[in-house]
């Protein structure tokens, strides 16, 4: 029977390629090219933002090879496994020479070997064996001396052997540094999960009400997971974003945010902000109290608390609620408070009112001159010049909500509640979008001369009630009559033209009256007719102004430019809130800020053998580029020495060097007066 050579071989060829330097080198340009691509690529965030960032095909691209969380995919640990194995095989194949190497001092070498080497002298005249061993060990040099059958001497002297240790410690430093990364890998969970211990929760469930499996314990290996506390609240549990879900990690102590601390800048950016929090023992009851910062975090039993982030934390608010269906209703005062869901009622409909965040300081560039389009007057659709400077100001409180509806369609709406100025002239600025995908239109209300939008919501009731058109259209006729425009006889027929335009205009604003004109009148003379309409509407908006005025006992209007621009600025307004899809507009008026604390925990325990083997891996840089390693042979015979060096890295130092220690044992061999070269 014969034995298969094959498979011995085949082990041979597997361990000299795992143990070679280029399988290291080809390990270690991936994991340099996956650490690029973890940095450039923001980790561990939910997988809605990833799939609206990059489209739904690369979306799935990128999370197939584990891109969204590279330090702890599968293949990342797979490598630095594979890493540390050829590490190990390298070093054990490597180490019994090297430290052979370093304990010989290659004491057998021949005359024919020395003379054959590329730095060696044949040095005539005889010199003291004391002195050239002193001369060599003032010289760093360590001796062994042979003598030998044949009467000479052989000196064998070496120095800088600890630049073998470079190996080493680089080596290690490299398998300490994997180990560091396995371990805040949490292999462990990792297992857990290949095996279905445990799975990721998809749905956005209450904390008590999320399964065991999706739940980690106290004692877990690492992990690295966020939690949002209000003021005066507590958390003992962090979430952790994995794949298309999150994981419930508990911690083995409760936190409470007391006070959250932020300052600003004159222009309302954030300068700095901290949490005051309490941390209290679960196991002793042991309370610690700090201040948590950017970049100085408070660590207790090994788990560091970071200070990442502030919102809100559910801030109670007041609206005044303009019913857009009936406007001719008093508004409705609604309390609700931020991030949370409420009922709404709104012309006999059941609704849900969904508050998102309240925003206390908004940071707008006004100048719109943001290249890509991007400031608050450009999104606006402020078509005015440009300017160069940008401007950024603080415009004061928004919130965001949605209203859904019972068959679950919702629009998302965005609202400020301070008055916005544009040359000279100020707004209540509102938005809306139809899907989160899509960004805001922009709504531009103005404001009165309190700075209010009650004057405004008073020209749109009196806009939609065709009760009040006879006196409108009477005081557009009469007005028309005094300035001459029309005759005795139009006058009927003019005023008949105001109501119908207001009638048209009411029901579905500019854009109804821009498609009765495409579907009645010729293309050839739409935009005459046009013109004809918009001055009908510029001319009679005054009086529709009056008019409501004196129904509500309150003064007219005064008659200028500024407030002639009002009006105009709310027949835009008023046809805008055509396409607003809400069945009120929500007006924020007052809220009492809770402030949040976004807080980031950690367990890193392989952080520290990360540090370690950085440092092992500088250390063993430096021994084996700073350090040299020399040797030196001097076999002494009667009446001649023959000289012999090398190095590890041969360069100009040794030619140097060799001439030196040539010059000074030709001087001892002659004897000069005694003379010994200084070291």
């Amino acid at each position: 029977m014969k034995t298969d050579r094959r498979f011995p071989a085949t082990l041979r060829a597997l361990h000299e390629l795992l143990s070679s330097m280029r399988f290291a080198i080809g390990l270690l340009t991936i994991l340099a090219i996956a650490s690029v691509i973890g940095t450039v690529l923001k980790q561990n965030e939910p997988y809605p933002n990833y799939a609206f960032e990059f489209g739904q095909y690369w979306f799935q691209v990128f999370a197939t090879l584990g891109l969204y969380d590279v330090y702890h995919a599968g293949w990342f640990i797979a490598i630095l496994a594979f890493l540390m194995l050829s590490t190990t095989l390298c070093i054990i194949r490597n180490a019994p020479g090297f430290v052979r190497d370093m304990r010989t001092f290659r004491s057998k070498a021949s005359e024919r070997s020395l003379a054959a080497m590329k730095h060696t002298a044949l040095i005539e005249g005889h010199a003291d064996l004391a002195a050239v061993s002193g001369y060599l060990q003032r010289q760093g040099f360590r001796l062994k001396t042979t003598a030998r059958d044949d009467g000479s001497t052989l000196i064998a002297a070496k120095k800088g052997s600890l630049s073998r240790l470079g190996y080493f410690f680089a080596h290690g430093a490299m398998l300490v540094i994997c180990i560091g990364g396995l371990i805040d890998g949490n292999l462990p969970l990792k297992a857990a999960e290949w095996l279905g211990q445990v799975a990721p929760e998809t749905q956005d469930l209450p904390q008590s009400q999320i399964p065991a499996i999706s739940r980690l314990s106290a004692g877990n290996l690492s992990f690295r997971g966020d939690v949002t506390i209000s003021e005066n609240k507590s958390a003992d549990v962090v979430f952790i974003n994995n794949g298309p879900g999150y994981l419930v990690q508990e911690l083995p102590f409760i936190v409470t945010l007391r006070r959250f601390n932020v300052d600003y800048y004159s222009n309302g950016m954030p300068k700095l902000f901290a949490s005051d929090i309490e941390v209290t023992d679960k196991a002793s009851g042991k309370v610690t109290q700090a201040r948590v910062e950017v970049n100085h975090p408070l660590v207790v039993d090994g788990i560091a608390i970071y200070q990442a982030s502030f919102g809100d934390g559910g801030s109670p608010l007041k609206f005044k609620a303009w019913n857009l269906d009936h406007p001719q209703a008093a508004p409705v005062d609604i309390d609700g408070i931020s991030k949370a869901n409420q009922p709404l009622v709104a012309n006999g409909r059941d609704f849900r009112l969904e508050l998102g965040d309240l925003r206390v300081f908004n940071v707008e560039d006004m100048s719109g001159n943001n290249a890509n389009g991007g400031s608050l007057r450009d999104r606006m659709k402020d078509a005015r010049e440009v300017t160069r400077a940008r401007q950024l100001k603080n415009v004061g409180p928004s919130i965001e909500y949605k209203i859904r509806d019972n068959t679950g369609q919702a629009r998302e709406y965005l609202t400020y509640m301070s008055p916005i100025q544009q040359d000279g002239a100020n707004y209540l600025i509102a938005a809306v979008r139809r899907e989160v995908s899509q960004p805001y239109d922009y709504l531009r209300i103005p404001l009165d001369d309190d700075l209010s939008i009650d004057r405004f919501m008073r020209l749109r009731a009196a806009l939609a009630n065709p009760a009040l058109y006879d006196e409108i259209a009477a005081q557009s006729g009469a007005k028309a009559m005094q300035g001459n425009a029309i005759s005795p006889a139009m006058r009927q027929e003019f005023e008949t033209s105001v109501k119908w335009i207001l009638a048209r205009f009411a029901e579905g604003g500019f854009d109804g009256l821009q498609t009765f004109l495409e579907q009645h009148v010729p293309a050839d003379k739409r935009a005459d007719v046009a013109q004809t309409y918009i001055k009908i509407l510029q001319g009679a908006i005054i009086d529709v102004m009056n008019v409501a005025d004196r129904h509500a006992g309150l003064p007219a209007m005064k008659q200028d430019g500024a407030h002639y621009r009002f009006l105009l600025d709310s027949l835009v307004a008023a046809s805008a809130l055509k396409d607003y899809g809400a069945p009120v507009f929500l007006q924020l008026t007052g809220f009492t800020q809770v402030q949040a604390s976004g807080l980031q925990l950690t367990r890193s325990p392989g952080k520290n053998l990360v540090y370690l083997g950085s440092l092992l891996l500088v250390a063993g840089i430096l021994l084996m580029f700073y350090i040299q390693e020399r040797r030196l042979w001097l076999l002494i015979k009667p009446g001649s020495m023959r000289l012999a060096m090398s190095a590890n890295r041969p360069n100009p130092d040794l030619d140097r060097d060799f001439s030196r220690h040539q010059d000074a044992l030709q001087q001892l061999a002659r004897g000069e007066d005694g003379h010994r070269p200084n070291a």
